[in-house]
């Protein structure tokens, strides 16, 4: 073990985890206060369970040997135990370990699991976990020695996804395999995951019977509310309503504790105050609740002393297996037929459709179901997180995905929990079904204190963007404009491209739908001779036939009808938009009979039909086609918009997937030399890496960095510019000043020795007017590279996103006109080429004015490497490459100037 290595207790890999049944339970390291925990849960195996561990039957172990067991360093051995709440202790109920073994790479494993806890996929989780913690500490291969007995251990390691080898040596089989995590092991570990959530929602949204914890007589109070809309809308199990002070609730029979029920309880809803509610979420914990929704407020968003109150229900609800929803949240709802719950204290229950909703804020979620029913918009389900002390986003993400209900995904959400696990789960369902996310809550205040260019400009609305765009999510801007998107996608097909055809009884909304095109880039088609003829058979009167199509105020539906069956067969239309003026002499009947007609042969065709009937609500009931209905926007912009939000999940789902490069010629082992040289250089931290350190790190990664040389005095300049050669940079050499422009430290196109050290001398004085000189530690010189573009790469920690990569337009106003966008790390190839083209001055990289085509293929190539870097050198906090001059097409590019912070 190195010597910087200490056996300090690693909270870090403290986890929830889910297993295949659904049910969640914790795991820790072992630590050496675990002696009388693991001798409990050793006493416990059967000698069977004890024989297939330890290869023979102990017949007792001593203080002495538990602890040697509970001793782990977390390095060359570490252990994990899984643990469960019996009553007000914890009890372990598997343990799974690893030792290092001489060869150094290899580690030997072992796992033990109580006889009534076998079978439910704890032996995988452990697996999954020790290889984790193998992977941290350079443990590249797991072996182990099992008996040809242990059906259920072998078929642990066979069914992982590892590439295992075993082979028979007298009465056991040697099992090895590479704990590499493959694309085969990611995915197995990922389905997993799925199934595993699948399962522990089962009973929040299908249960058989419900507890309400609080119900109440009172008219009008929460927990009178949650028996009535359990009740009135036919909910298909059971309800017990708990209540010690009352007999009866709304005429049925009440408990005074759940632990009093005489049948099973699948699902708890909890309202009573919240100091009440620990012991209550105990009590269902006891009784065998599968599920807890917690309606009560008065936890974290009350303080600290909420917080911990809130700290001791997740605790309590893990302890006992439970899935969570809320605290202060309103509840969940399921239109299924087969179970009707409506287990929220709204007196609204949509009607039942296909558009699923999460929503963390309470208050919004009864603006939403309200919105829902006013546009007939049908939900199969919907979920109020509140605190998401335990159900996310990430976890309904992983529902919705497989349930046969759901075709559209709406987030109203205010802050992110797990955002990286987020991006991969929603990347993965994006693609299946539209998820479309209006966020809230943003705030700079963070991003003004960083001490890079990258860091100051990754704002929290840059940021979100960037894990939107790459997780496939449509960002939306309000809640109305989320039902018009939602409704559209529920029941039209995707746009195949952005080419709209328009059809009006009016010229004034016509020109606005245009304009509204051209602001959310969709194109109205040309129309082909052949379309133009077929229009002029079915049009009565002599009017013009372009796009918008006008056909006035005397257009008959006939018309209107014969026009669109026109554009649905017309191959260079993607979608048509109707639009009806009332004030005519036809009624809006007439039209929304014709426009239910053409549909049918929108949908025969794929293609989406969305109608505005100007000012006039709750259309869409009538236009309807089949299955389907046309959706029926009030005003031409809120269609344009919906059709655009639509056509860009199209074109998101059309996208190839990129790839993450693998560069070869990389010196991984020298990188991460000098990144433990600067770590042992100063106990300080944060650490600016000194501009050879950079040069140095940068081309163990394959990126091009000027030649650039510290010069301490200005003869020392002097002699080294004569030896770079002429034209010359020389730049403020300093750990402590950041923007080096800022305080006149850059002097460019220096030509002769004499400039050099004037320019040196110029720079001290500068800093010496501001009482800086004594921050100047030198000057770098480098070759002064002309031409070019000027761009800005960089990389910021963000503390929720983690790595995040940014490219935009460099140079000195970089912070001035912050034409930036930002990435994920990971960049796929796909991802650095879409972060060059994201910028609003991409056009100077293609030529502008006459200047040549910049080299964008290896700006790309920079982006990747850069991000290859962060994936290896942990410890970079920020980065900033500017400038970055890309040269003309075929010349690449070149690192002008760089700093890099460590930590």
């Amino acid at each position: 073990m190195p010597a910087e290595v200490e056996a300090k207790y690693p909270a870090h890999y403290e986890a929830e985890v889910l297993l295949k049944s659904g049910q969640k339970i914790m795991f820790r390291p072992i630590h050496r206060e675990d002696t009388e925990r693991w001798l409990a849960f050793i006493n416990r195996l059967s000698d069977h369970t004890k024989y297939l561990r330890f290869h023979y039957i102990p017949k007792e172990f001593s203080q002495e040997d538990a602890q040697r067991y509970c001793t782990v360093d977390y390095f060359n051995t570490f252990a994990f135990v899984a643990e469960i709440r019996k009553g007000q202790r914890k009890e372990i109920i598997a343990i799974g370990r690893y030792y290092r073994l001489p060869t150094q790479n290899s580690a030997e494993i072992s796992f033990a699991i109580e006889d009534g806890y076998q079978d439910v996929g704890i032996g995988t989780k452990l697996l999954e976990w020790l290889a984790n913690v193998a992977r941290d500490n350079g443990i590249t291969m797991f072996e182990a020695e099992v008996l040809p007995e242990n059906e259920l251990m072998l078929t642990v390691f066979r069914d992982y996804g590892f590439h295992v080898t075993s082979q028979l040596a007298g009465d056991i089989i040697r099992v090895s395999f590479p704990i590499a995590r493959t694309k085969r092991v990611e995915q197995k570990e990922q389905e997993r995951e799925r199934l595993s959530t699948v399962a522990s929602l089962k009973y929040l949204l299908y249960p058989r019977s419900v507890a309400v914890v609080g119900a109440s007589r009172k008219a009008g109070s929460i927990g009178q509310l949650l028996m009535e809309q359990l009740i009135r809308n036919d909910y298909a199990g059971v309800v017990y309503p708990i209540n010690p002070n009352a007999e009866s609730v709304m005429g049925v029979k009440t408990y005074p504790s759940i632990v009093d029920v005489p049948g099973q309880v699948d699902l708890a809803i909890v309202a009573v105050p919240a100091a009440f509610v620990s012991k209550v979420a105990d009590e269902c914990g006891q009784k065998g609740v599968r599920a807890i929704v917690v309606i009560s407020d008065g936890f974290k968003e009350r303080g600290a002393e909420g917080a911990a109150r809130e700290n001791e229900l997740r605790s309590i609800t893990l302890g006992h297996g439970m899935r969570l929803v809320g605290p202060n949240c309103m509840g969940i709802i399921n239109t299924d037929p087969s179970v009707r719950i409506n287990g929220t204290f709204s007196r609204i229950y949509p009607p039942h459709g296909n558009v699923a909703f999460l929503t963390q804020s309470g208050a919004m979620g009864l603006v939403i179901l309200d919105y829902a029913r006013n546009v007939n918009m049908g939900i199969s389900t919907f979920v109020s997180v509140g605190n998401r002390a335990d159900i996310s986003p990430n976890d309904m993400l992983q529902y919705w995905e497989q349930d046969p209900q759901t075709k559209v995904i709406l987030l109203y959400m205010e802050s992110f929990g797990n955002p990286r696990h987020f991006s991969r789960i929603a990347r993965r369902v994006s693609v299946k079904k539209p998820i479309l996310v209006v966020k809230s809550g943003s705030t700079e205040a963070g991003s003004r204190a960083a001490s890079s260019h990258t860091g100051a400009m990754a704002t929290p609305e840059i940021v979100s963007d960037a894990l939107f765009r790459q997780a496939g999510i449509t960002r939306i801007n309000s809640v109305e404009e989320l039902f018009d998107v939602a409704i559209l996608l529920a029941n039209q097909p995707l746009p195949r491209g952005r080419r709209l055809a328009i059809v009006t009884n009016g010229g004034g909304p016509g020109i606005m739908a245009a304009d509204a095109c051209t602001r959310q880039g969709l194109t109205l088609t040309e129309f082909s001779a052949k379309t133009k003829e077929a229009l002029k058979k079915v049009i009565k009167r002599d009017v013009s036939i372009n796009n918008p199509i006008d056909v006035t105020a005397g257009a008959s539906p006939e018309e209107f009808e014969g026009i669109l069956k026109v554009l649905a067969e017309d191959p260079d239309v993607d979608a048509a938009l109707p639009m009806f003026i009332p004030a005519t002499a036809i009624s809006p009947e007439e039209m929304q009979v014709a426009v239910s007609r053409a549909a049918l042969v929108f949908q025969k065709q794929d293609k989406p039909l969305l109608a505005c009937f100007i000012g006039q609500r709750g259309v869409q009931r009538k236009l309807a086609s089949g299955k389907r209905f046309v959706p029926s926007f009030l005003f031409p912009e809120d269609a344009v918009v919906a059709l655009a939000r639509a056509a860009e999940h199209g074109e998101m789902v059309r996208k190839p997937k990129g790839v993450v490069p693998q560069f070869k010629g990389i010196k991984r082992d020298r990188a991460q030399e000098i990144i433990r040289e600067v770590m042992q250089r100063s106990s300080k931290r944060p650490i600016w890496l000194s501009a050879e350190e950079i040069a140095e790190l940068l081309a163990c990664y394959g990126m091009r960095f000027v030649q650039t040389i510290i010069a301490r005095t200005p003869g020392e300049a002097a002699a080294t510019a004569a030896k770079i050669g002429f034209p010359v940079v020389i730049k403020l050499h300093s750990s402590t000043i950041t923007h080096k422009t800022d305080v006149g430290g850059v002097v460019l196109d220096v030509k002769t020795e004499a400039d050099v050290k004037k320019a040196f001398n110029d720079i001290k004085a500068k800093l010496a007017k501001i009482g800086k000189a004594d921050e100047m530690e030198g000057v770098t010189i480098q070759r002064y590279v002309t031409g070019g573009v000027e761009a800005i790469v960089g990389v910021t920690q963000n503390p929720t996103f983690g790595p995040l990569i940014m490219f935009g337009l460099g140079g000195v106003y970089a912070e001035l006109f912050k034409d930036v966008a930002l990435r994920l790390h990971p960049l796929t190839d796909l991802d650095a080429s879409e972060l060059i083209e994201s910028i609003k001055a991409v056009k100077l990289f293609d030529g502008f004015r006459g200047a040549p085509p910049a080299d964008k293929a290896a700006l790309a190539d920079l982006l990747l490497r850069l991000s290859t870097m962060v994936e290896d050198v942990k410890e970079i906090a920020e980065l900033d490459l500017n400038p970055v001059k890309v040269m003309p097409q075929g010349e690449g590019y070149w690192v002008v100037d760089a700093r890099i912070m460590v930590k």
